[in-house]
């Protein structure tokens, strides 16, 4: 089976495109867990499922590129980001935690905007650890469960949504420390 070059990429792009949908889904919905809630939810969910999609088929057939490095933390940021955004809005999750979430989020990855032409920062496996825990909080915190199976589901929308915002700091001072001593090691190799 031969893939195009420009798959993985594209499937990356599709997702950074699905984010405004998402977000206008879940206001259009206004908390009422009508259709437009269901179908936020489903989208956010395909959406980030898929980026193990093309990370699989850029891996699988040699396709990683630069671009696909960089793009790729783009789009889970872009979904989770718009995640948590509306979920705020919505009152449904204290705007403190998406404040701290998006201060992570966006410090790291102008980052890796600046640092760009330099050199590319692939994500590191506790960034990974923390968009799976991301993608299963906003997952269960977007389908309206409560309303249908009881309200024990809140208490695990707060277990599972504590479990990645602990992640999203963790990895972030992971992600600090490792560039301070990347770029230390730096210094020391060129004195």
């Amino acid at each position: 089976m031969t893939v195009p070059r420009w798959l993985p990429n594209a499937i990356t792009i599709a997702r950074i495109f699905c984010a405004p949908a998402v977000l206008w889904l879940l206001l259009a919905d206004a908390s009422a867990g009508g259709v437009l809630r269901w179908w936020a939810a489903v989208l956010f969910i395909v959406a980030i499922a898929t980026d193990g999609v093309d990370g699989y088929l850029a891996r699988k057939y040699d396709l990683v590129s630069d671009a696909g490095k960089l793009l790729d933390p783009i789009a889970d940021k872009a979904l989770t980001g718009v995640a948590f955004v509306g979920l705020s809005i919505l009152a449904e999750l204290p705007w403190w935690v998406t404040g701290l979430v998006l201060i992570r989020e966006l410090g790291i990855t102008v980052h890796r905007l600046v640092v760009a032409s330099d050199h590319v920062v692939a994500a590191a496996w506790m960034g990974k650890l923390k968009t799976v825990a991301q993608a299963v909080a906003l997952s269960l915190a977007l389908l309206p469960l409560p309303a249908l199976v009881g309200s024990w589901m809140v208490i695990v929308n707060i277990v599972t949504m504590t479990i990645a915002v602990v992640l999203t700091v963790a990895s972030g001072i992971d992600y600090v420390v490792a560039e301070v001593r990347g770029a230390k090691n730096d210094r020391t190799a060129n004195d």
